[in-house]
C-alpha cells in the first residue's frame, strides 16, 4: 500500500472473498464485520488497511462479544478493549470476531454454542485453541493477522497446529483491559501472523503501558523490528532435553532438532539443557487456570451451570474444588520456576523446544480435558513464568500436519525470541506453505 500497488479496500475485499468461500466449512468467525471506509494512506499508521481477525474475547464497541459462551451471546460492549483502540489508531481494519473455545477454557475450539472450528490442513482435526478461529483465519487468508489470548498456550497451540506464527509477549507488556478474563494471573494478549516480522509489527502496535490495567507494566516502549535482522552468530541457544521433552512424538522432536541445526549453521552456539523442572510448572499452571476461571465465573457457575459446555463445566467445577493449600503450593511453584528460568537466561539467549508434543488431533471423539493436558504441556510453563514465547512453523508430519518450533527468551526481551524466529524463517519455507481447501 505504501507503493500504491494495493489499496485498503482491495486488501479487505480479498479477505472477505476468502471468508465467504471458506467460513461455512471452517467456522473461523462467529461474527463478520462489514467493511469500513478508511481515509487514504498518509504514511502513518503501522497497520494501515491491514485486515485483522479478533478473538471474540476482545470487547468491540457496538459489536457483540460472545466469548464463545451462551452467557455472553448477546453482549454488546459500550467501548473497545484497550488493544482494539490501539490497532484502530494504527489503521487496521477489524473484519470479524473469531471462534474460540468456550470462555477460552480449552484447546480444541470445538464450541458447543457456535459450532466447531476446523483445521484447514485437515477438517476432521482440531485447529487448537482457544484462539483457534484467529489461527485458521490467518492460515487461510481470511485475515492478514489475528489477535488472540494465551493462558496456557492458547495463541501458540493453534498457531502451531495451523502452520502460522503465534507470539505471547511478556506478562504485562500488552494490556488486558476489555478482554474477558480466564485467569488474572496468567492471561496474555498477543498476535497471530504468517511471518515473524509481522508479529513484531503487531506487537509494536499493541504493546505499551495502560494505567487502567493493574497487570500492565510501565516499561520503555519496545522496538521489536529494528534488531530482528541481527546475526545469530555466537548467540547461545539452550536446546531443551530430558524426560519431560522426550514424551513428544518422534516426528516433532526430529523437526525441532533439525531446526536447531539450521540455527547452528548460522553461527548460533547450541547447548543441550535438561528442563524437567518445567513439568511441575505445567501442572501448577493447569491448577491455577481452573481455579482462577472458577473464581471469575463463580456466579455463572452457581446460577446456570447447565449453560456451560460439558468439558468447561467440569474444569470449572474442578477449579472450584481446589483447596487454598493447593493453590498456594502452585503459587510457590510459580516463584521457584521463575527463578530457575532467570538463572537459565543468565547463560542463554533463548530456549528452544517443541510448541506441542503432538500434531493436530481429531476434533470429534476425543476427550477435551485430556487434550488440554497434552497440548499445553510445553506452552503452559511460560504462562506461569510470564516469559515471551514465540512459535514458528518448522515442518510437517508424514500425515501432512504442521509442526511448531517454540522459542523462549528472558522477560522483556521479546526481540531475542523474534530474532531467532526471523533468522530461522530466512532459510526455510515452512511459513510460506498454505493449506489447499
Amino acid at each position: 500500500m505504501k507503493s500504491n500497488e494495493m489499496n485498503a479496500s482491495a486488501l479487505a475485499e480479498a479477505c472477505y472473498r476468502q471468508i465467504e468461500r471458506l467460513n461455512p466449512t471452517l467456522n473461523a468467525f462467529i461474527t463478520v464485520i462489514p467493511p469500513e471506509t478508511l481515509p487514504p494512506f498518509n504514511g502513518s499508521g503501522l497497520l494501515y488497511g491491514i485486515p485483522l481477525a479478533v478473538k471474540d474475547l476482545y470487547n468491540t464497541k457496538g459489536i457483540r462479544t460472545t466469548a464463545g459462551s451462551r452467557f455472553f451471546a448477546d453482549h454488546i460492549p459500550q467501548e473497545d478493549a484497550f488493544v482494539i483502540q490501539k490497532v484502530k489508531k494504527a489503521g487496521a481494519q477489524i473484519i470479524g470476531k473469531t471462534n474460540t473455545h468456550e470462555v477460552a477454557l480449552g484447546v480444541t475450539t470445538n464450541n458447543p454454542h457456535f459450532g466447531a472450528c476446523r483445521n484447514p490442513w485437515d477438517i476432521t482435526r482440531t485447529p487448537g485453541g482457544s484462539s483457534g478461529g484467529s489461527a485458521v483465519a490467518v492460515a487461510t487468508g481470511m485475515a492478514l493477522a489475528g489477535l488472540g489470548t494465551d493462558t496456557g498456550g492458547s495463541i501458540r497451540i493453534p498457531a502451531a497446529l495451523c502452520g502460522v506464527v503465534g507470539f505471547k509477549p511478556t506478562f504485562g507488556r500488552v494490556s488486558l483491559r476489555g478482554i474477558l478474563p480466564l485467569s488474572w494471573n496468567l492471561d496474555h494478549a498477543g498476535p497471530i501472523t504468517r511471518k515473524v516480522e509481522d508479529a513484531a509489527l503487531m506487537l509494536q502496535a499493541i504493546g505499551g503501558y495502560d494505567e487502567l490495567d493493574p497487570a500492565s507494566m510501565k516499561t520503555l516502549p519496545g522496538d521489536y523490528s529494528s534488531h530482528i535482522k541481527d546475526s545469530m552468530k555466537d548467540r547461545k541457544i539452550a536446546l531443551a532435553i530430558g524426560s519431560f521433552i522426550e514424551e513428544a512424538d518422534s516426528e516433532i522432536l526430529e523437526a525441532v532438532h533439525l531446526a536447531v541445526r539450521i540455527l547452528a549453521e548460522q553461527g548460533a552456539i547450541i547447548t543441550e539443557v535438561n528442563v524437567d523442572f518445567l513439568k511441575e510448572a505445567a501442572l501448577a499452571n493447569a491448577l491455577m487456570t481452573q481455579a482462577d476461571g472458577a473464581a471469575f465465573h463463580r456466579e455463572r457457575l452457581q446460577e446456570h451451570p447447565d449453560w456451560f459446555g460439558a468439558d468447561v463445566r467440569q474444569r470449572l467445577e474442578t477449579g472450584r474444588a481446589f483447596t487454598s493449600s493447593e493453590y498456594i503450593t502452585a503459587r510457590h511453584t510459580q516463584t521457584k520456576v521463575k527463578r530457575q528460568c532467570e538463572l537459565l537466561f543468565d547463560e542463554y539467549d533463548v530456549l528452544i523446544l517443541p510448541t506441542t508434543p503432538i500434531a493436530a488431533p481429531l476434533l470429534e471423539g476425543e476427550n477435551a480435558i485430556e487434550r488440554a493436558r497434552q497440548l499445553t504441556r510445553f506452552t503452559a510453563p511460560f504462562n506461569l513464568t510470564g516469559l515471551p514465547a514465540l512459535t514458528v512453523p518448522c515442518g510437517f508430519t508424514k500425515a501432512g500436519l504442521p509442526i511448531g518450533l517454540q522459542i523462549i527468551s528472558r522477560a522483556w526481551n521479546e526481540a531475542g525470541a523474534l530474532r531467532a524466529g526471523y533468522a530461522y524463517q530466512q532459510v526455510t519455507e515452512w511459513h510460506l506453505q498454505k493449506p489447499v481447501i
